[in-house]
């Protein structure tokens, strides 16, 4: 196994837990969840099995539909030119890019020289981006020159940490001490055959970045082997089979679109990708593609359910749609069913991405109240504080084991607190079981905010809002939303002898900031104190009961 500070074995101080992890992925490896095989490799098979399997990309910049003999092609030429700019094998390299052919490519390339690839969601501003291109330890860069409106290559200059890094710009306009993708692409052409890299599956793959119950993000490992466990299993009967169709709006930086991306380089599948998410573009490929399951938050589905209501002829061909990410509303399921689709609540994470998905033969009532059973090979308790296992019914802690899990977080302090005896994962997600093996996420403790799937820290957005001159002190809950699930909502109690800031204030604030617009603050509540616990803590449960 690599030699790495990302070694899963050097993530855990302790032996015990160290040991079950050892003996969990032994067990994964003898009864087959596990296949040895690592990511290139998966892509080989798959080429020469179905060379000609599409993979589309729609973009308004950069469209894209090519085939995995292409993949596999391109993905070898980049490797080569990759490997003689100097990159080795436990090198790190952050990517952020859109759904674009390039992404695939360099996620591929990157893989096959045993580089840790870093995702990082291409809508982020320069303030997280930078924060992570310094904590994972980047030594390369990649990002486009624009998307959209956002001038990527003009803002390399407010993210101190690319002064040291090599920097690959996908676009026409690479500035000055940056590599443009096509020349890298032109000068692999001419460099002789390299040997890629000799990989185990244990290796690690990737480290994708969530914001949890802490201001900084954490970065959460995965191997070849648990990352092509999650892409093999999440869509394999029963829950679907290879005759779908599938549309997903997620981007590649995030878990979900990183998984849908390469989904058919291992599991075979067709799938359509959006680089950014508009109904009317979606309906489009539905109707081009022949799109028969949507995939998304509830704010994703239900705009094409509003189409689709409306009498758009576009969606005839949907039946199916999958929807998780976010708290799905029991009417959300309903209507579907109305509408002839067939919709499954899911549930995963970062660290677990696939633990609970709806099954098409469960009746409606459970699907649309329970997040679905438990996948195969994955394991969950619903335990109380001390540890205890509770009843089918009672409400408690989600912790899980499963082939598909991460290998631990990129801080072994962080997994002290996270991992439990015998290698058990504490989700910090509150949940409950109903008799007939359903599960059910009802709330958490951890405090994020979860707007359109994407995971916020309140701790973060509430350190950006304190920057503001006429802030003293302020606390960022979640607010119920029809549409995204929830929006940042932000109690403040101001700075004496001033009002609180209004939410256009705090909009141009964050911009200043460099801050994601999705983090922005989207109510004020003025407060003159916050209710607090004797220690002092905020109480956020009696904020969040004055929505």
């Amino acid at each position: 196994m690599l030699d790495h500070p990302f070694n899963p074995d050097a993530l855990f101080a302790d032996e015990g837990i160290r040991d079950a992890r050892r003996r969990l992925r032994q067990h994964w490896r003898s009864t087959g969840r596990y296949d040895g095989r690592t990511l290139p490799e998966a892509l080989a098979d798959s080429a020469r099995r179905t060379p000609d399997l599409q993979l589309v990309l729609h973009s308004m910049e950069r469209p894209s539909v090519f085939t995995l003999e292409e993949l596999q092609r391109d993905s070898l030429t980049m490797a080569s030119a990759l490997a003689a700019t100097g990159l080795r094998h436990g090198d790190v390299v952050a990517v952020q890019l859109p759904n674009w052919r390039e992404t695939a490519v360099a996620y591929l390339a990157l893989a096959t020289l045993g580089v840790v690839f870093v995702p990082i969601v291409h809508t982020y501003g320069p303030r997280e981006t930078d924060w992570i291109l310094q904590a994972s330890g980047a030594r390369l860069y990649m990002c486009p020159d624009r998307w959209g409106n956002l001038d990527f290559a003009g803002r390399l200059h407010d993210m101190p940490a690319t002064a040291n890094l090599d920097v690959i710009i996908v676009g026409d306009d690479a500035p000055p001490q940056t590599v443009a993708w096509s020349e890298l692409e032109g000068r692999a052409r001419a460099e002789p055959a390299f040997e890629p890299a000799a990989l185990d599956a244990g290796d690690p793959l990737l480290v994708v970045y969530t914001s949890g119950t802490t201001s900084d993000p954490k970065g959460v490992i995965h191997t070849h082997e648990t990352f092509i466990t999650e892409v093999r299993d999440i869509f394999a009967p029963p829950v679907c089979d290879k005759s779908m169709v599938a549309l997903h709006p997620f981007p590649a930086g995030h878990i979900a679109g990183l998984i849908m991306l390469l989904n058919p380089v291992v599991a075979g599948l067709r799938n359509v990708l959006l680089d950014r998410w508009d109904p009317d573009a979606a309906a489009d490929q539905i109707q081009a593609h022949q799109v028969t399951l949507v995939n998304g938050t509830p704010f994703h589905v239900g705009a094409l359910m509003d189409l689709h209501e409306a009498g758009d002829p576009r969606l005839a061909t949907v039946v199916e749609a999958t929807c998780g990410a976010a708290g799905v509303p029991p009417s959300l399921v309903e209507r579907s069913e109305k509408l002839g689709w067939t919709m499954r609540r899911t549930y995963g994470s970062s660290e677990h991405p696939s633990v609970s998905m709806g099954l098409r033969s469960t009746p409606l009532g459970q699907r649309s109240r329970t997040d679905g059973q438990i996948y195969e090979g994955t394991r969950l308790r619903i335990v109380d504080g001390d540890g205890r296992d509770l009843e089918p019914g009672e409400e408690g802690e989600i912790w899980t084991i499963g082939p598909d899990q991460f290998v631990g977080y990129t801080d072994p302090a962080l997994n002290a607190a996270a991992f439990a005896p015998g290698g058990w994962f504490r989700t910090g997600d509150v949940g409950v079981f109903d008799h007939q093996g359903n599960l059910t996420i009802t709330d958490r403790i951890k405090d994020i905010i979860i707007r359109g799937g994407e995971n916020l820290s309140s701790l973060e957005i509430e350190d950006l809002v304190r920057r503001h001159p006429s802030v003293a002190e302020a606390a960022a809950v979640g607010m119920e939303d029809p549409r995204y699930g929830e929006r940042v909502c932000i109690f403040v109690r101001p700075a004496e002898g001033a009002q609180a800031p209004t939410v256009a204030a705090l909009a141009d604030h964050f911009a200043q900031l460099g801050a994601a617009k999705q983090k922005t603050p989207e109510k004020v509540v003025a407060v003159a104190d916050f209710p607090r616990t004797a220690s002092g803590k905020i109480k956020k449960v009696e904020l969040r009961q004055q929505l």
